[in-house]
């Protein structure tokens, strides 16, 4: 789909008469990284997945955009879906776009995964990325796959136009946003994040009105894909 020039690539499959879960990648990652969550659910909920402007098979932003650009992009893109009130699940940044599209649009329920509340420093993060890979009992095999499809613009001679995308949204803070939420949240955690600030988190449930926090012990940045069917189970629970 062609949104403001820019060519967004995105999946859209399942039971296409019921309620829409939109599922949104974190940064230099893409479709695949967020599809596993969708599969269990095909059945009884319409998928999209979406590749953000910049990674995946997304064209890159034709100016600088920070959240508040990539949220207006999902907005767009859904709006021309005809979808609306969805299911809303995001993981690092895709969970911050997920913050500000909730904030100012009907969500029915809202998925939280290892968001940070404001921009970090993102250098060296393909590094620990496979090192997480490397360290989690049945992820290690993702670790050539990552290599080639982490990080397609951040860390492989990103572009002009990507850094200072980078650049702007490490540096937003999206306390006030959080604070505007209405939908049911719940936000999983890892206690080994070495990304997000335990105090991010726990800002984030104090700062939502109905957020309750799950907090997955020895696990990283990558706690949802580290502990995938307790996950699922969650999301399915809390759906219903």
């Amino acid at each position: 789909m062609n949104i403001k020039g820019i060519n967004i690539n995105y999946l859209d499959y399942g039971n296409k008469e019921k309620k829409a879960i939109v599922l949104l990648h974190g940064w230099g990652q893409n479709i695949q990284m967020m599809s596993m969550l969708g599969e269990p659910f095909k059945k009884n909920f319409r998928i999209v997945v979406v590749d953000f402007p910049g990674f995946g098979q997304s064209m890159e932003p034709l100016e600088v955009m920070g959240v508040d650009g990539y949220t207006e992009v999902i907005e767009i893109l859904l709006k021309n879906l005809n979808i609306k009130e969805p299911i809303l699940i995001g993981h690092s940044f895709g969970g911050r776009v997920a913050v500000k599209f909730a904030s100012r649009n009907k969500v029915e329920k809202l998925i939280l995964l290892s968001p940070a509340l404001r921009g970090h420093d993102k250098k060296g993060l393909k590094t620990k990325i496979l090192k997480s890979l490397k360290s989690v009992p049945g992820l290690n095999k993702l670790e050539g796959w990552a290599k080639n499809h982490i990080g397609s613009r951040d860390y492989r001679a990103a572009s002009p136009v990507m850094k200072q995308v980078l650049v702007l949204t490490v540096n937003e803070d999206l306390s006030n946003d959080a604070m505007k939420i209405k939908a049911p949240t719940i936000l999983i955690y890892g206690d080994l994040d070495s990304e997000v600030p335990f105090e991010d988190t726990k800002e984030y449930e104090k700062l939502i009105p109905d957020c309750g926090l799950i907090i997955y012990e020895g696990c990283t940045h990558y706690a949802y894909l580290e502990r995938l069917n307790q996950t699922i189970n969650i999301i399915k629970n809390f759906i219903g």
